[in-house]
Order: C-alpha cells, then sequence, then structure tokens
C-alpha cells in the first residue's frame, strides 16, 4: 500500500500512549459487550479498558506475557480476563456482532448468503501442542482453517494440525458456519476442496454449493483469482497482528481466540473510520 496524505490520515493513530491502545471511538464500540461490574462480593479493581489494550499490546506486538509493560494492569490480571473471554465465548460474540454490524454499515443484509473458505499453515513452537506437518507448503506447525463473506469479514475458524488436508478439516469449519451464519449457501473454494469426499462429509452436516474456482492452466505467474483473493486478503489483514506470525500457543483454543482477537482489532478499526 502506497502512504499518501489520504492513507496516513486513514490509518493515524491518536493514541496518548501505545498506537495498540484502542481509541476513545473504538473503546466505545468493544466496551458494551464486555461484562458490567459485580455488584456482590470483592468491588473490580482494575479498569477493563486497561485489560483490552494490554491483550491488543500483545497481539500487535507478538511479546511474550512476561515482556507486557508495567504500565498496563498486571499480568496475571490481563491473562485472568483473556483466558476467562475465551473460554466462555465471548470472543466469538464479540467477533459475530461486529461482523454483523459491519455489513450494515456496507448496506449489506446481517446475515451472508455467500463465503469463501481457505486454510493457511503456520509454524508452532516448542510449547508443545497438537502439530503436523504440511508436505505441500513444507511447514510443521498447524493450518487456520477460515471461512469468510464476500466483504473478508470472519465468519467460522478452526485450528487443527497442519498434515489435515484441507477437503479433511473443512468439516469441523462447516459445522460452525452453520450455527453462526445459516443462511450462507454458497461457498467459493480452490481444487483443494474438489472431490466426493467433501460432499458426502457435508451430507450430514447442512447443504452448500461449493463453487471450484480454479487458476488457469495457461497462466503464469502470479494471478489474482475471481473471490478467493477475498480470503487471502484476510488472511494479510490477521497477519499485521505479530501474535500471529506463528502459532506461539500450546492448545487449539489459545490459537483461535487470538485470530478473534486480530479480527476483532481490525474490526474495530473499519467501524470507527465510518
Amino acid at each position: 500500500m502506497a502512504w499518501t496524505e489520504f492513507t496516513r490520515k486513514l490509518h493515524e493513530r491518536d493514541t496518548p500512549r501505545y498506537s495498540s491502545d484502542v481509541t476513545d471511538v473504538e473503546w466505545s464500540i468493544i466496551a458494551p459487550f464486555l461484562p458490567s461490574p459485580n455488584h456482590l462480593g470483592r468491588p473490580r479493581e482494575v479498569e477493563l479498558r486497561g485489560v483490552w489494550d494490554a491483550i491488543q499490546y500483545i497481539a500487535s506486538a507478538g511479546c511474550a506475557w512476561s515482556l507486557l509493560p508495567k504500565d498496563f494492569p498486571p499480568v496475571s490480571t490481563v491473562r485472568y480476563y483473556f483466558y476467562g473471554w475465551r473460554d466462555n465465548g465471548l470472543l466469538a460474540e464479540i467477533n459475530r456482532e461486529l461482523v454483523a454490524l459491519a455489513r450494515e454499515t456496507e448496506g449489506r443484509n446481517r446475515q451472508p448468503t455467500a463465503g469463501v473458505i481457505d486454510s493457511q499453515s503456520v509454524k508452532t513452537t516448542e510449547n508443545g501442542g497438537i502439530c503436523g506437518y504440511d508436505a505441500g507448503k513444507r511447514i510443521k506447525g498447524r493450518k487456520r482453517h477460515i471461512m469468510t463473506d464476500t466483504c473478508g469479514h470472519l465468519i467460522a475458524l478452526r485450528v487443527h494440525s497442519a498434515s489435515i488436508q484441507d477437503r479433511d478439516g473443512a468439516p469441523a469449519v462447516f459445522h460452525q458456519l452453520a450455527r453462526e451464519a445459516p443462511k450462507l449457501r454458497h461457498v467459493f473454494a480452490d481444487g483443494g476442496y474438489a472431490g466426493p469426499k467433501l460432499r458426502d462429509a457435508l451430507t450430514s452436516i447442512g447443504r452448500w454449493v461449493i463453487q471450484i474456482v480454479k487458476r488457469s492452466d495457461t497462466a503464469e505467474g502470479f494471478e489474482v483469482l475471481p473471490r478467493r483473493w477475498v480470503v487471502e486478503r484476510t488472511f494479510a489483514w490477521l497477519g499485521r497482528c505479530r501474535r500471529l506470525a506463528k502459532d506461539w500457543e500450546r492448545t487449539i483454543e489459545g490459537a483461535e481466540a487470538w485470530v478473534l482477537i486480530a479480527h476483532i482489532r481490525r474490526m474495530t478499526r473499519v467501524l470507527a473510520r465510518d
């Protein structure tokens, strides 16, 4: 992206501390989703905005928990809220509502009717957990398997071993899709999803039309493929968070949580600009 006066103004971060901190407008979008103080028991002593900024700092900088700057709430407190929001489904709920809000802002229906599916193989670290070898990409690690709408907004997400082929990992994504976007019935995909194996696996989940968008046999070098470029752009957007440069997490749940946080980060910034 070329930096012009317009793009600089569009992406300028007017924050008093770190560029990863949310602005007042962005916080007004996120705050309604976060839990209100409990009037019973011990009163809350930490501001959730500081907790959210700390999580955004980790996502943007890609640093370890122990390297969180001291002007944020204590690491133990931030991790307590992070794991709590991960396990109770709050991050997934925030992502779902922000996607619906963004679609409404763009003049579209809240529920998409078409989507694009693809996966991205990333390396893991010595932390352990599930991993495998993707022979096609020559990567030992995990796959981030995502479904987006035709605007590139994240709808469904599953992380699994990189050794699982796309057509074998896709049913888990469609299981989640059936809950998150019941009106979505048309899916664009690459050749890795072709064949009867996936089609037969989906018969017990739901009914979808899977349109394979293939690369031309006569094409040379890089070629932008219709529809498929949308999901590739989403992977590029997510990659702006350095926490996703590798899969640093021991658990699948943690890996999926950081992808959701990266997408929520983008959605809040887009909505704040509108």
